[in-house]
């Protein structure tokens, strides 16, 4: 596959997987063995992908990704983006504030025949911490 191939499968990920919720986009695009060296999931591949977006979607029903740049070279895609979201419900010992939140985030992806195998994620986590007010101003 090529640039505008990869980008295409990164893209449908966020688009279709992760902002309109469907969960058969997960299947078609990552592969069985997939892991992500900074937000494991459970278990490799699909369904780990998806508790570990699951995750983040309990504590921010309404999360929804905003895709800025989509970078693509040989076997890698990178993305700056962010993601909005309201947090009401409990995320990583926090209960819910009721928070409006916008999180930014830099990652890349690494696609071996036309599947994600693995990815890298950068996010804000700090920030999104200060924002649900896990720390004080």
């Amino acid at each position: 596959m090529g640039a505008i191939e990869n980008k295409a499968l990164v893209r449908r990920l966020f688009e279709q997987g992760m902002n309109e919720r469907n969960s058969e986009v997960f299947d078609d695009c990552v592969a069985p063995q997939f892991v992500n060296h900074d937000l494991p999931g459970p278990v490799p591949g699909p369904k780990g992908f998806l508790e570990s977006f699951r995750s983040f979607e309990s504590a921010f029903p309404d999360l929804h990704i905003v895709l800025g740049d989509v970078l693509a070279a040989d076997d890698c895609v990178v993305t700056r983006s962010h993601w909005t979201g309201t947090h009401k419900g409990e995320f990583m010992g926090v209960a819910a504030s009721g928070a409006s939140v916008k999180v930014d985030f830099i990652d890349i992806w690494r696609i071996d025949n036309g599947l994600l195998v693995e990815s890298w994620v950068r996010m804000d986590l700090l920030g999104l911490m200060h924002q649900i007010g896990a720390f004080p101003s």
